[in-house]
């Protein structure tokens, strides 16, 4: 939803002569926003249809995904709001209600620690569901030079409480990248560039080379018309 109320604002505002949709700079931000959301979208898609299908696997991707989206939300949103400047932190616009709440679910869902200690109890007390978990995460590799390098340095066994949030961060990226991957998903190889290249953890600031425009037109179609 943040990033729906990003469409007609930055097609119109103009900022040194040019759209701001048409600067490099925004460009990047909003299709660092755009590859967030898709993949976030597509990690939710695989949690219910592994539930649908009584798969071992929703038991770690459940939690997993719990505990990034309520991470990433308040993160996203005020990228979203900054990107509106003053007239998104304004109440009479969506965005300072979105982000008001976007912390919320950490709060009613579980706090981080809780989510994170309780994806490392389920892998160390159900073997098969690690199993799982390593099968499709590895059912990926072989498409993108940075998954897979991703992937030999990837920890999943020796775990210790005070690495959960580091560990459950690592699967939650990886799991995502997975979805797209293995769903020939547009965006796949840009969120592999962006999370396992990247120089900065700032939504905006890697310095991988990616295809922005593509990537917003298939987010907001009509932006850069």
């Amino acid at each position: 939803m943040a990033i729906d109320a990003l469409d007609a604002p930055t097609a119109h505002r103009i900022f040194m002569q040019h759209r701001l949709i048409e600067q490099p700079a925004m460009m990047v931000v909003l299709a660092d926003l755009a590859v967030e959301s898709e993949a976030v979208t597509a990690l939710g898609f695989q949690v219910g249809a592994a539930f649908d299908m009584a798969d071992p696997l929703s038991r770690l991707l459940n939690p997993i995904a719990k505990y990034w989206v309520c991470k990433r939300a308040p993160a996203m949103v005020y990228e979203a709001m900054e990107c509106l400047g003053g007239t998104g932190y304004v109440e009479t616009g969506p965005m300072p209600s979105l982000f008001r709440q976007s912390p919320l679910n950490a709060i009613w869902e579980g706090s981080g620690n809780v989510i994170a200690l309780d994806v490392l109890r389920a892998m160390e007390r159900e073997p098969q569901v690690l199993d799982s978990l390593r099968e499709f995460l590895f059912s990926a590799s072989g498409r993108y030079p940075s998954y897979d390098n991703h992937l030999k340095t990837l920890e999943i066994s020796g775990l210790a409480e005070h690495n959960a949030r580091n560990i459950v961060e690592q699967l939650a990226i990886s799991a995502q990248a997975a979805v797209l991957v293995n769903a020939d998903n547009p965006v796949a190889e840009a969120f592999c560039k962006l999370r396992f290249d990247r120089s900065s953890n700032l939504f905006g600031a890697s310095t991988a080379v990616i295809d922005t425009r593509s990537i917003i037109e298939r987010a907001m179609p009509t932006t850069l018309m």
